[in-house]
């Protein structure tokens, strides 16, 4: 039965390379998929996108690709990523700008265009607002980005098309590792009990190294051998879509049944139906076995018809936060604390400084859990040190920066011993969900080659 082994190069927007790399040189790996992408990462990317049109994708793009495209190119590794974020195309110029300044020929590198919905949102301002519980036209003057959850079509046909290289922007997640299984193996995209079984794939490699116990690891409790280096999974798919899970010998880590059952119902909210655009996926009839150190077989996962609807991730303007910390240290560093964060809330009271919401933080203390628990898991009276946080949501940047502010002129006003204050003020962009027609929305794969 024909296999391919797929693996995983990130887990997240910022994550490390050198998995990657170990993955490429050790791994003995068909593909490697660098998944990127947060619900916010890619309005952030928009905004990036308006100041300057030739920005947009991920901001480690040309880190990554300086270290990978001479492997991929070398040991003929396909590399699928949503690092294209707001602007895959900006991003495969790029990719064939390094390629070319590193005198690295016969590569195709493929666009995934469609998810961009930014400029038709007027057709969908009636629409209900999943989070808001109102009509999209009730904030559409605070839009920043509107980018549909597409799946597997655009990247398929780019791989039929001889793409090596496919930048996507945003894409369900299990989709980026879907993909290859449906072009390699030939899968019926209506055969939904693979669709489940390639969803699940996805899943188990979409957040890199926590099916590998980044997330698993738990001192005294669940111990991850040389976690300093925990290494990214692969996967050895077979053609009927049963998996193993696995990582290199040369990293640090561990995948198990443990890791891999945790990482199955991550962020999934329904384990019976897991919707993605490709299919509903049913985890609850998946079984594992450890085959032998750090290789665990999966099989059994079954799927149903893909929704009739898309769902659309919204950017908007939201709120600014202000905040400002300073550290007290000593016998009476909780006292200190306490009252310079009672200071702060009086004075903004005082001043008029107006926000919809304020927290104030003893960290290590209370800034988890509150008062009730935080006291009972320690003793404020035998804390050497304590970091006094105080952050605020304001409509208007001016009054975000006055709480940092606040807190700054404790170093003189009391209560004594503050040291090392730090104080910020930044705009956020929330993000909120609509669902659309499938039929609305118009893919186009757009190649460079080099």
């Amino acid at each position: 039965m024909k296999k391919i082994r797929i693996a995983s190069g990130a887990g997240y927007a910022g994550d490390r390379i050198e998995p990657a790399v170990d993955l490429m040189l050790n791994g003995n790996i068909n593909y490697i998929v660098f998944e990127c992408l947060a619900e916010r990462t890619i309005a952030i990317a928009q905004q990036e996108k308006l100041k300057d049109p030739n920005k947009g994708y991920n901001g480690l793009l040309e880190y990554r690709f300086e270290k990978i495209l001479p492997i991929c190119k070398e040991k003929n590794i396909k590399v699928i990523t949503n690092m294209g974020a707001a602007n895959p195309l900006g991003a495969i110029k790029k990719i064939k700008s390094m390629a070319e300044e590193m005198n690295i020929k016969g590569l195709k590198i493929a666009a995934v265009l469609g998810d961009d919905i930014s400029d038709k949102l007027d057709r969908y301002l009636d629409c209900e607002v999943l989070e808001l519980k109102t009509p999209l036209n009730t904030i559409k003057d605070k839009l920043v980005s509107a980018n549909v959850y597409l799946g597997v079509d655009g990247i398929v046909e780019a791989l039929k098309n001889g793409a090596d290289i496919v930048v996507t922007g945003r894409c369900a997640d299990p989709a980026i590792f879907m993909a290859p299984l449906i072009y390699e193996f030939g899968w019926d995209v209506e055969n939904y009990d693979l669709i489940g079984k390639g969803i699940m794939i996805g899943h188990l490699l979409e957040c890199g190294a926590q099916v590998c116990g980044g997330y698993f690891a738990v001192p005294g409790y669940n111990e991850v051998e040389d976690l300093w280096n925990v290494g990214f999974p692969i996967a050895e798919v077979s053609e009927n879509g049963d998996v193993v899970i696995t990582k290199t010998e040369t990293s640090g880590g561990v995948v198990s049944t443990h890791t891999c059952k945790e990482q199955l119902i991550y962020e999934i909210h329904d384990p019976k139906n897991y919707m993605t655009p490709d299919g509903v996926a049913n985890f609850t009839t998946i079984s594992l076995k450890e085959l032998e150190k750090n290789k665990v077989f999966l099989t059994g996962a079954t799927g149903k018809k893909k929704p009739a609807t898309l769902k659309v991730s919204i950017g908007y303007k939201d709120c600014f936060i202000g905040t400002g910390e300073i550290s007290y240290g000593g016998s009476t560093a909780y006292e200190k604390a306490k009252l310079a964060g009672e200071v702060v809330k009086k004075r903004l009271d005082f001043t008029g400084v107006k926000y919809d919401e304020l927290k104030v933080d003893l960290i290590g203390v209370n800034s988890l859990y509150g008062d009730n628990i935080g006291k009972k898991l320690c003793d404020p009276a035998l804390l050497g040190e304590v970091r006094l946080r105080v952050a605020g949501r304001t409509v208007k940047r001016e009054d975000a920066v006055k709480i940092g502010n606040e807190v700054e002129t404790l170093y003189t006003n009391g209560p004594s011993g503050g040291g090392g204050v730090t104080k910020s003020a930044s705009e956020v962009v929330s993000i909120c969900s609509i669902f659309i027609p499938r039929e609305d929305i118009e893919l186009e794969v757009i190649y460079e080659e080099v």
